[in-house]
């Protein structure tokens, strides 16, 4: 009878390990522009998303990760520039300071 509940509990626990590894990861950010605006910031997986869009990831220099909705040939000039480390986000032309919730 106790072999037969060790057994039980192994594959109940195999069960939930198994079924935490199909769970998708991600970060969510409040980001606020110079003008005080909130936006949100999801990472999830390869993927930024930001003010109703969705950026792929185009690579990373040093602290510095990259993402534009099509990468360009040089990772640099991409129109999204976020450092995860400080929560700055540079999106084109503006300025962001992003917290993480």
């Amino acid at each position: 009878m106790r072999i037969v509940n060790c057994k039980t509990i192994a594959l109940l626990l195999l069960a939930l390990g198994l079924s935490a590894c199909g769970r998708e990861t991600y970060t969510t950010w409040s980001c606020t522009d110079a003008a005080g605006n909130k936006s949100p910031l999801i990472l999830k997986k390869a993927q930024m998303q930001f003010q109703d869009r969705q950026y792929d990831y185009c690579g990373s220099l040093g602290p510095l990760s990259y993402f534009d909705l099509k990468c360009p040939a040089q990772i640099q000039d991409s129109s999204n520039i976020f450092t995860t480390s400080s929560g700055k986000l540079i999106s084109k032309t503006n300025e962001f300071r992003c917290n993480e919730l």
